[in-house]
């Protein structure tokens, strides 16, 4: 089977659109009892303060002309400097290519500006071997006219060690078939010791790098690992949060 990840690729059907748009009114409600529900529905996302930590990666190339030029997702998490990005390692792995990252991303236009990732940080298991389970990364972002990007639009809390399917999570990304995000909410399952999995349909190429936020406002996962994202646009992975990540944020958010 060919492997195909989340990350946007130029082979992907000219009817996603189509397919997206029909997954996004066709899915099934399921209420749960624990969560506001419903689960596994796949839905625009409004444009709220909260879901501006999301956003969009473009090739530095784009920072002008932002319009179907997005291939994978990021999101701002709490860090003592105000400036770091999580997101997948596969998307940010090509050090020798410049990019920019998009918070709250719409339409061609970047509501609260262009930032420029500086230092990328990958965990030795991807940059050595891509080894799925260590398909996890982060990034700086340059200050905009002296501003920390997390003063701008805040950030979420990145959390290790919560257990799978806990709580309810909410994945927000950018399918490279659309110029807005999509959010979808569900609980998490166990697909292996490394891997965690979660049903949510229209999750397509672009998605890679989305976060896994929980009621408490925690990224507690990041679309990618098993399969890059997932072989099917109904089911994704995350790597399962633990002594790695933690390591790795830790590096991430140390002092220079």
């Amino acid at each position: 089977m060919e492997r195909i990840s989340r990350i946007s690729v130029t082979s992907r059907p000219a009817l996603l659109g189509a397919v997206v748009m029909l997954a996004l009114t066709s899915a099934s409600v399921a209420t749960a009892d624990d969560g506001p529900g419903p689960f596994g529905v796949t839905a625009d996302v409004d444009a709220t303060r909260q879901t501006a930590r999301v956003g969009a990666l473009f090739g530095a190339d784009r920072a002008d002309n932002l319009s179907g030029g997005h291939f994978c997702t990021a999101s701002v998490v709490h860090s003592p400097h105000g400036d770091l990005i999580v997101t997948a390692a596969h998307c940010v792995s090509d050090t020798g290519t410049d990019l920019v990252f998009v918070p709250g991303y719409r339409d061609g236009k970047a509501p609260f500006g262009v930032w420029k990732l500086g230092q990328r940080y990958l965990p030795d298991g991807w940059s050595k071997d891509q080894d799925e389970d260590s398909d996890l990364a982060f990034a700086t972002v340059d200050d905009v006219d002296d501003r920390p990007i997390e003063d701008v639009v805040g950030g979420n809390r990145f959390t290790v060690g919560t257990a799978t399917g806990a709580t309810a999570v909410t994945v927000i990304g950018y399918p490279d078939s659309r110029e807005s995000p999509i959010r979808c909410t569900n609980k998490a399952t166990v697909h292996s010791r490394t891997q965690q999995r979660i049903n949510c349909p229209a999750f397509t190429a672009g998605t890679s790098g989305s976060p896994w936020i929980n009621g408490d406002g925690q990224v507690v996962g990041v679309l990618g690992g098993h399969e890059e994202g997932g072989l099917t646009d109904d089911v994704s992975y995350s790597v399962a949060l633990g002594s790695e990540a933690a390591g790795l944020y830790k590096n991430a958010t140390a002092e220079p």
